[in-house]
């Protein structure tokens, strides 16, 4: 099976990720359970804003296009 993916495909993905991730940054305690995995809140966040960031550059590409017209 050929799952064929546009790059406007791909800045969806990109976007949902993004959201998850701040959220995910923002709710989430500093030390999770019991396992005394300690979390990353700034790395995390930081991610965020750059999967965002490359989402942004897909829509803009994407804008460029339509006014191009091609």
């Amino acid at each position: 099976m050929n799952l064929p993916l546009s790059i406007w495909d791909v800045g969806l993905l990109l976007a949902v990720t993004a959201i998850v991730l701040l959220v995910a940054s923002e709710l989430i305690p500093p030390l999770y359970g019991r396992a005394g995995l300690t979390i990353n809140k700034r790395r995390l966040r930081n991610i965020a804003i750059v999967v965002s960031m490359l989402f942004l550059m897909i829509v803009a590409i994407r804008i460029i296009s339509i006014i191009a017209g091609s």
